[in-house]
């Protein structure tokens, strides 16, 4: 079971990492929020036949649902237009930065203090992100600095879902946070774009792709994947998603990154992989105790 779990989350890992060449794609034609706003409300409409029948949502869903989809339509938001201006593969290892951040969001919201490795994991991160972002030269590039804004709200995102996401049915709870986040992103459109530019046939289906793949059957694979296997297994699996972010990015888009570009990735997932390393040596203990 744990096998077929972690093959799954693979699987998720290489949708969502395709996925950013769709975003790529609708960054091409310069539409963000109608983008969005479309495919999390398809997405949000394909979850309903997997919804429990018959079940009542609370208040408090509501509640954290408009929390998560207000947060997760910043995210997003700030996510497609950095796209605009900067590649894809950079926009995929900058946005895994959500793992180094979390640890500090929940220190900061809930005196959770971050481990000694969360330390060395950020400055690693600030580091490649940095190589990443302006191949060594003194310039930060607009669409980097709003894709490590973006990685914030997503660990932010992160953090919520962990938190009180979990005390709810987590079907209706994803439909209903991201039919709020897709609601505000179209609102947003409606004023900033103008809904013409969803016409054009590449982007119909970059936004039926990434709204049925990777929102929908990627986040349902990742809901039971989780169940199975162990957390650590987890986030490690779905880190590859910015590796193939930029395999993709290079193989549909044509998009290349410098030697130095390339070295600022490696330091990421370092980074990415150190921030999770805590995880590993929690694991080990518990084995340890239980074989007490």
């Amino acid at each position: 079971m744990r096998l077929k779990a972690d093959l799954l989350l693979f699987m998720v890992a290489v949708i969502w990492g395709t996925a950013f060449v769709t975003q790529g794609i609708a960054g091409q034609y310069h539409v963000a929020y109608l983008f969005n706003g479309v495919s999390f409300m398809l997405a949000a409409l394909i979850l309903i036949p997997f919804i429990p029948r018959g079940m009542k949502i609370a208040k408090s869903q509501w509640a954290w649902m408009l929390v998560a989809g207000v947060i997760l339509f910043v995210a997003t938001a700030t996510q497609q237009v950095g796209i605009f201006y900067t590649k894809v593969a950079n926009a995929g290892f900058l946005t895994s930065l959500y793992a180094v951040f979390t640890p500090f969001l929940l220190w900061i919201g809930f005196r959770e203090k971050p481990h000694r490795l969360d330390i060395i994991a950020v400055m690693l991160a600030a580091v490649g992100a940095f190589f990443l972002s302006t191949a060594g030269r003194f310039e930060v590039h607009k669409g980097d600095a709003l894709e490590v804004i973006g990685s914030i709200f997503w660990a932010l995102h992160f953090v919520v879902l962990g938190k009180f996401a979990s005390k709810f049915e987590s079907v209706s709870f994803a439909s209903g946070h991201f039919f709020i986040s897709g609601f505000l992103n179209f609102g947003v459109g409606l004023f900033a774009e103008n809904l013409n530019m969803l016409t054009p046939l590449p982007l119909l289906g970059a936004v039926l792709y990434r709204a049925a793949l990777s929102i929908g059957i990627g986040y349902t694979l990742q809901v039971w994947g989780q169940k199975h296997t162990p957390p650590t297994d987890a986030a490690l699996i779905l880190g590859l998603e910015a590796v193939f972010a930029v395999i993709a990015g290079w193989i549909a888009l044509g998009q290349s990154l410098l030697p130095i570009q390339i070295m600022g990735c490696v330091i990421i997932f370092v980074a990415v992989l150190i921030s999770q390393a805590k995880g590993w040596s929690k694991i080990e203990h518990d084995h340890l105790v239980e074989g007490r």
